[in-house]
């Protein structure tokens, strides 16, 4: 590929760089990425309003492009919240909390099923439908309260979430911005999801059993103050407007058990039909999002009888409110990524790129192929640690979309490994940012198990970073 970098090359290179350093000193993005699209966009156009009216419309190609995944999560959250209200989360949950007899156990198990309820439920909601039951169990056989968060965070808000194989939100964004299949980015993450999830659970149980032994274990209990167990959750399925009306009905205990059977059986048959039909993208999608609108659809009729057509509108609200909450710094960040890629030309035409060109991070990755020696070990160092750089804000999602561009950048100079590198950087930035490091994303977990933030991110870190460490290598061999 024999293309010159021009203006509109460096002047986008230059944008990532600060970008860079903003995630770096732990400040907002937003602006920098809208600056960035509206110099890249006047230059593009040559006009100022050129500039401003593809400033929004880059906007409008980054919601549609990620309408699917804030639409699946805004649903999923909807209806996580009316089981929590209806109490068939617990009846879904209890017959799990006859396995835990040990600590041990009690880790293990809390995790695994963590982990399964997130790959459908997304961690934050699936924090709410399992904590509450099984963490007086962990704790009465001898699991810390401390260690109980520590499993809901690893394999949730880092196992599950980092490989979003179901929802596939998390692959969307990162794959879009490398330019490749979501399908590609799933595959190639599986061993290193694999690598990174043993790695860090297993160091983190041998860290906790090591220091209860020694007498070094610090639990961070906290005082708990009312109305911060759930959240958003406990506010969405109570009902707001205080009248008996707008609160669940008690189901029959039968009912709930029917429900409780079901719901996992629909799920169920939606990963045979994956499998079965070969569904990936937004078709996977579709299909999980439509099985959960059904779900809030008849749960809301049963749990609230006359006031169900009101109250199933209000769970989705509740839903929707919690997907923009979370997609709405990422917009402005996707926005610009995707100008890296096709959204440039689909916004400003073909010409504003130079004859022969396949994108501005493509031609800046051949050019670095040119220019400097690329090894794998390099790329995936690099990677990781754009990642982990990008998680820094405590969202895990904000900043993917560059993981995937400079994923795209290192794939194009080294000729191969970019599926390989999008999928690094997607697992550092989400394990960082997604809830394992930063306190503050840390919340749901250490709320419901009444242990500090703060601590419960303290005893995350070495066995992430050590995770992160051996997962590098990993990729190091796999490129």
């Amino acid at each position: 590929m024999d293309v010159t970098a021009g203006s509109i090359h460096w002047l986008y290179l230059a944008f990532v760089g600060a970008i860079i350093v903003l995630l770096s000193l732990r400040r907002d993005t937003t602006i920098a990425c809208l600056l960035g699209i509206g110099a890249i966009g006047w230059l593009a156009s040559g006009s100022a309003s050129g500039a401003v009216g593809g400033l929004f419309n880059s906007l409008i190609y980054a919601i549609k492009e990620l309408s699917g995944t804030i639409l699946i999560i805004s649903i999923i959250v909807a209806m996580s919240r009316l089981l929590v209200a209806t109490g068939i989360n617990e009846i879904m949950v209890s017959p799990f909390a006859r396995l835990l007899r040990s600590p041990a156990m009690a880790y293990w198990g809390i995790g695994l099923i963590m982990m399964t309820v997130s790959f459908f439920f997304w961690p934050s909601p699936a924090v709410a439908l399992i904590g509450a039951v099984l963490l007086p169990v962990a704790i009465r056989v001898g699991l810390p309260a401390l260690g109980a968060a520590m499993a809901m965070n690893l394999f949730g808000h880092g196992i599950a979430l980092s490989g979003d194989y179901v929802i596939q939100g998390a692959p969307k964004l990162t794959a879009d911005a490398a330019g490749i299949g979501v399908a590609q980015v799933m595959a190639a993450s599986v061993p290193l999801v694999i690598v990174m999830g043993l790695t860090t659970t297993v160091a983190a149980f041998w860290f906790m059993r090591r220091d209860m032994k020694t007498g070094a274990w610090r639990d961070g209990l906290v005082q708990p103050s009312s109305g911060t167990l759930f959240g958003a959750a406990e506010d969405g399925a109570s009902g707001r407007s205080g009248g008996d009306g707008d609160r669940a009905m008690p189901l029959p205990l039968g009912a709930k058990r029917a429900a409780a059977v079901a719901i996992p059986l629909l799920f169920a048959l939606d990963v045979y039909l994956l499998f079965r039909l070969n569904l990936q993208g937004g078709d996977a999608t579709a299909l999980i999002g439509g099985t959960a609108a059904l779900i809030v659809a008849v749960l809301s009729l049963l749990a609230h009888r006359g006031r169900g057509l009101e109250k199933s509108t209000t769970y989705l609200v509740d839903g929707f409110t919690f997907g923009f909450k979370v997609f709405g710094p990422v917009i402005p960040i996707a926005a610009f990524f995707y100008l890296g890629d096709s959204a440039l030309p689909a916004l400003f035409g073909e010409s504003a790129l130079p004859a022969g060109s396949h994108g501005i991070v493509n031609d800046l990755g051949a050019l670095l192929a040119h220019s400097v020696p690329v090894s794998s070990a390099f790329a995936a160092g690099t990677l990781t640690a754009v990642g982990a750089i990008t998680g820094l804000d405590g969202s895990g999602f904000s900043g993917i979309s560059l993981a995937g561009s400079v994923a795209s950048l290192f794939g194009t100079a080294l000729g191969h490994g970019t599926d390989v590198l999008t999928a690094l950087g997607q697992i550092a930035a989400i394990w960082v940012g997604g809830g394992t490091l930063i306190p503050w994303a840390l919340i749901p977990a250490a709320a419901i198990c009444g242990v500090s933030p703060f601590e419960l991110a303290r005893r995350n870190l070495k066995p992430v970073a050590i995770g992160l460490v051996v997962t590098t290598v990993v990729a190091v061999f796999l490129l």
